[in-house]
């Protein structure tokens, strides 16, 4: 694994933005306490660029691809207004159930829907226009879900894409993952109808403004 910034550094930057709050900051410790690869949860310094995101795009309706523990989820409903709501698909049930419990605790548990199920087929079904989309799911259908989650975004929408750099490994894929990660950014990057940066913070995260109104 290559590491992005010195350890150091980004521990200064979680101390220079936004905090969790006590909720999260349980649930991050439950995660990692006892749930099979605790790394994938969001944490507290892209919790705080999630949570500004929402803020500045003014998201009312987001869309969630890969809920897993809560923690995204959470962090989002912060930041919506009281008639905002975040449709979230998840697969894994023991997930799902540990999201519950904590969303349950929170005071966002009305503007919070889980979707079970394959996420292709929960997307294939869904009538947005989202304004948010954060994606966060098995990486070898990155590309599918772009094609999917990018019609039901309003134009000037945002897809927000974790792991992009997949520990470094797009430099030199070799695995079927990694290959995929770097055929998304491929595409992603060679798509009229987005602007687009990715940003090298934790394990890479795209944002992609949806420009076009013919997809």
């Amino acid at each position: 694994m290559i590491q992005m910034i010195d350890p150091e550094l980004e521990k200064y930057a979680e101390a220079h933005s936004g905090k969790p709050n006590a909720l999260l900051q349980e649930l991050e410790t439950y995660t990692y306490e006892n749930c099979g690869q605790p790394q994938m949860v969001t944490g507290s310094l892209q919790g705080a660029l999630l949570r500004l995101l929402v803020r500045l795009t003014g998201a009312r309706n987001i869309l969630e691809i890969g809920l897993f523990t809560g923690y995204s989820a959470l962090t989002m409903a912060q930041a919506l207004p009281e008639d905002g709501k975040i449709t979230s698909c998840e697969i894994d049930k023991k997930n799902a159930a540990i999201a519950r419990s904590f969303i349950e605790r929170s005071p966002h548990s009305a503007r919070i829907d889980i979707r079970m199920g394959p996420a292709l087929q929960t997307l294939a079904n869904l009538n947005g226009p989202f304004d948010l989309a954060f994606l966060d799911a098995d990486k070898e259908n990155y590309c599918s879900y772009y094609d999917l989650v990018l019609p039901l975004l309003r134009p000037g929408g945002l897809l927000v894409a974790d792991n992009v750099l997949w520990s470094g490994k797009v430099l030199d894929p070799k695995e079927e993952t990694d290959r995929a990660i770097a055929d998304f950014n491929n595409k992603v990057v060679a798509d009229p109808d987005v602007e687009v940066v990715l940003l090298t913070l934790r394990d890479g995260v795209s944002l992609i403004q949806k420009l076009s109104t013919q997809r």
